[in-house]
């Protein structure tokens, strides 16, 4: 009797920007470490060309070439783009990379890349979507997808199974403002189509964060939770030498960060960063600006080369003696230094879960995707932040973030804060560590993969 192959090659599809690419890395990373598999990343030139780190790494990169074409600009012809750079390459990618000691049996790809699912099922393939946010966002557009559910609305509140009650404030841009994002409402609910066609559902999350939604989500589909995904030396430190996520399209100011936290007291910083994509106005930039200024606490903002421009000569020469401001910085460093006491975040998915797993409180500012319902969740079911409110122009005012920073930074309020982002810090590394929920997942997973 033939002797069956235990071996497995997964190849990893993500979408190339980095908030995708990162934790994608990170997933390959743990694969790795297990025994019995192969990972290679499917990625494209110009993002290859941002990895050195993974060169020399346990996962293989496999670069699609696109002959010095620049990518297109727009997001919706980029996303054509990539649909059909990716189909026309896929088969020669299979056919490439299995062999006989590890056959390519999984795709793993990114869950916006709905397509994919059908090109790997017709090369013989099982495919698994991975979800970049959170477990709570999807369930969201699973129940208010236009073309198939009504749901419960209240006013202005939404009653959702699983979910607290959501007010209009809480839910993603792309729900409340549909008029605004028509292109991306449709890439957003065309996701569903993984509850119905993926073989598994990964997501980058963990049980007892949002219990509630993934226990309802797991009578609905195969899903399994498989974060934080964050690199290891920040959590369970169980692969060696894993501090960095391996992609960076910014050139971090990493040394002039930790010199001048060095320099502060614990506790005593803001930091201040809004990812790498949210663009704020004129008069929001100059209101947190003055806000920054007003609370009175020391202060580490991250202002890309693009938006420096909005910061005024005054603010520059008044705040050099309270502030560090850098186009880019180590988050993961910066957050995990003593000196920080809190981090005033747009809430994106990636820096929720970094605030988390680090145990750093935060004063939460959200500008548009999911970022309004991780906001509701940091603000009121984990309570490890408070959210500023806007006012009726969308601005949030200098006194509203002011007032904010106090209370996480100073008030009574601030040590039950700190003292949840503890406890999560402490149930984000249970997670991952051998026999965690998401490690146990990530060990179910490669089973099933193999077999």
């Amino acid at each position: 009797m033939e002797e069956k192959n235990n071996k497995s090659h997964v190849l990893v599809l993500p979408f190339p920007v980095q908030g995708h690419i990162n934790p994608m890395v990170q997933f390959s990373k743990r694969l790795t470490a297990k025994e019995s598999v192969k990972v290679t990343l499917i990625t494209i030139d110009s993002v290859t060309k941002s990895m050195p780190i993974l060169e020399s790494g346990s996962i293989k990169i496999h670069s699609i070439p696109h002959n010095d074409e620049t990518p297109p600009q727009s997001y919706d012809l980029f996303l054509e783009w990539f649909h059909v750079l990716v189909s026309k390459n896929l088969t020669k990618i299979v056919e490439e990379l299995s062999d006989s000691e590890y056959p390519v049996k999984v795709l793993v790809f990114d869950s916006i890349t709905t397509w994919a699912i059908d090109l790997t099922h017709e090369l013989g393939l099982k495919g698994a979507a991975f979800f970049t946010q959170s477990c709570a966002l999807s369930v969201v557009y699973y129940h208010m997808d236009p073309e198939k559910n009504k749901v419960c609305v209240f006013d202005d509140s939404v009653c959702l199974p699983s979910l607290p009650l959501l007010q209009k404030q809480d839910l993603p841009s792309f729900v409340c403002q549909s008029d605004l994002y028509p292109s991306l409402r449709k890439l957003v609910f065309s996701r569903n189509i993984n509850f119905k066609k993926a073989d598994w559902l990964l997501f980058n999350s963990f049980d007892v964060l949002e219990k509630e939604v993934i226990d309802w989500l797991r009578t609905q589909c195969r899903i399994k939770t498989i974060g934080p995904i964050i690199p290891s030396m920040y959590l369970d430190k169980r692969l060696k030498d894993d501090k960095e996520y391996g992609l960076s399209l910014f050139k971090p100011n990493s040394e002039t960060c930790m010199k001048w936290l060095d320099s502060r007291e614990i506790g005593s910083v803001v930091y201040v960063s809004f990812g790498s994509l949210a663009n704020l106005g004129e008069q929001q930039m100059e209101e947190l600006a003055s806000g920054l200024m007003m609370s009175d606490f020391n202060f580490l903002w991250v202002v890309r080369a693009t938006e420096e421009n909005k910061l005024t000569e005054e603010f520059m020469s008044k705040s050099k003696k309270k502030c560090l401001i850098v186009n880019w910085c180590p988050q993961l460093d910066v957050l995990s230094h003593q000196a920080v006491g809190c981090f005033f975040t747009h809430c994106g998915w990636n820096s929720t879960l970094e605030a988390l797993s680090l145990g750093v409180p935060m004063v939460a500012m959200p500008q548009w995707s999911d970022q309004p319902t991780n906001a509701k969740f940091i603000s009121d079911v984990w309570q490890t932040g408070v959210r500023v409110k806007a006012g009726e122009n969308g601005v949030v005012n200098r006194d509203e973030i002011a007032s904010s920073i106090r209370e996480v930074m100073r008030e009574e309020k601030g040590i039950m804060l700190k003292e949840n982002a503890n406890k999560w810090k402490k149930l984000a590394k249970e997670a991952v560590d051998e026999g965690g929920s998401s490690d146990k997942n990530i060990e179910e997973f490669l089973k099933l993969v193999i077999n």
